[in-house]
């Protein structure tokens, strides 16, 4: 086999080595990626639910405030 061919196919089997490893290199690198993503996407959604959560809670109280209010008003008249 002429050395021209061998060096050749040792190149050509060098550069798909090179460019498999650049593959799966790129892969990890996009998946660690996405993980952390996840990850911000999860915190940012407990930080909207508990918000959520608590403009219900702060709702009721408003409007148990003012059947409060409500209830002060009418002691106040039968007082008065």
């Amino acid at each position: 086999m002429p050395t021209d061919i061998m060096v050749a196919l040792i190149s050509l089997a060098g550069s798909g080595v090179g460019a498999f490893v650049g593959i799966i290199a790129s892969a990890k690198l996009t998946n660690y990626r996405l993980e952390q993503l996840e990850k911000k996407v999860d915190k940012h959604n407990t930080v909207i639910e508990r918000t959520f959560k608590l403009e219900e809670v702060q709702a009721v109280m408003q409007e148990q405030l003012k059947v409060a209010n409500h209830r002060i008003a009418d002691i106040e008249e039968r007082g008065a």
